[in-house]
């Protein structure tokens, strides 16, 4: 079930460069400085060169670590005394709990009945404590707010959060960093916080840069909220791309406004498609969450329609991709039978 919200502020100020930097140094002895890998068969099929920043391989198995080890380091001493609460489909609720560990502090976790086991095993394996709630974004928010009546703890949202935005943030500034000349990113879009902190880094960096959103088509709240310019929201979703069942906040959505070239939807036959063949050809482990943003470019055409024309010296655009996170139930692989 969807439904419009009221519009963003568009004059919210967004997270600067400086935070942004500042997060970077926050987090820097704490995580991996993620690999970029190649592949020449997608660059073949695509049509383009390929740049894959692999936050599969990220502490905790997803970029998440960054936003939540930022919010939660950043916290004063009386507040991390608090305890810290969160709600997540899983990779967030990892990151937070590996994070409060760190700060010393307890973590309690949200989450629906339906997460994936190996998420809710990770949650547990880094010392959070879970509260199961349905799958509706209206249960978890209903289920947080209870928790945080009865602990007194700090909530760190998922998204809606610059220091979480901040921190995500450098996945992408990581990337540029490395690979300074790409004419395009493609991130995959729930709540909006990496796509966000996408925008934010490679604008800076790059200011003629082309951004994309990659979105489950049954889970399309950001495609509609830029199409009618209001905010829409989704309340449960059965995409398989479990972590991108959120919808955008007025934080997220009017940095997206700003920044972003587009959304691209994305079939569920795609996502897993794409979820294969990176397993297949690249020989890692990333979730459909993670898949959906290197969907584009193998469907038929998927080049043309990001509208990049070749480079000047005729070779063809250079593509940057985000591979979020890696964190799947190898007992359901949706492929493992096919």
């Amino acid at each position: 079930m969807s439904s419009p919200q009221t519009g963003p502020n568009p004059q919210r100020a967004a997270p600067s460069w400086q935070a942004i930097a500042e997060a970077h140094a926050r987090i820097d002895p704490h995580i991996h400085r993620t690999p970029v890998l190649t592949s020449r068969t997608l660059d073949r099929i695509s049509g383009a060169q390929l740049f894959f920043k692999c936050e599969n391989l990220q502490k905790t198995g997803s970029f998440k670590i960054r936003g939540a080890a930022n919010a939660i380091l950043s916290l004063s001493e009386e507040d991390a005394r608090r305890g810290i609460v969160t709600q997540s489909s899983g990779n967030h609720g990892a990151a937070v709990a590996c994070a409060a560990a760190w700060r010393g502090t307890r973590a309690w976790i949200v989450m629906p009945k339906t997460a994936p086991r190996v998420k809710c095993e990770a949650v547990e394996g880094y010392g959070g404590k879970i509260a199961f709630c349905e799958q509706t974004v209206t249960a978890r928010k209903e289920m947080a707010a209870k928790v945080q009546a009865e602990t007194g703890a700090v909530l760190i949202h998922p998204y809606d959060d610059d220091l979480v935005i901040a921190g995500a943030a450098t996945a992408a500034k990581e990337l540029l960093e490395e690979m300074p000349d790409l004419d395009a990113v493609l991130t995959p879009v729930s709540g909006g916080g990496l796509l966000s902190g996408t925008c934010l880094s490679a604008r800076h960096l790059k200011p003629a840069i082309r951004l994309f959103g990659c979105e489950p088509a049954k889970a399309d709240d950001a495609y509609r909220s830029l199409q009618t310019g209001t905010l829409q929201s989704i309340d449960s979703s059965d995409t398989i791309a479990d972590g991108l069942r959120a919808s955008l906040a007025p934080r997220t959505f009017a940095i997206l406004r700003r920044e972003l070239s587009g959304i691209l939807l994305i079939s569920e036959e795609e996502i897993i498609s794409a979820m294969r063949f990176l397993w297949e050809r690249m020989k890692i482990v990333v979730e459909p969450s993670s898949s959906i943003a290197v969907a584009p470019l193998l469907k038929t055409g998927g080049l043309a329609g990001l509208h990049l024309p070749a480079r000047a010296d005729g070779a063809p655009p250079k593509i940057g991709i985000i591979l979020s996170g890696g964190n799947v139930d190898l007992s359901a692989l949706p492929f493992s039978n096919a």
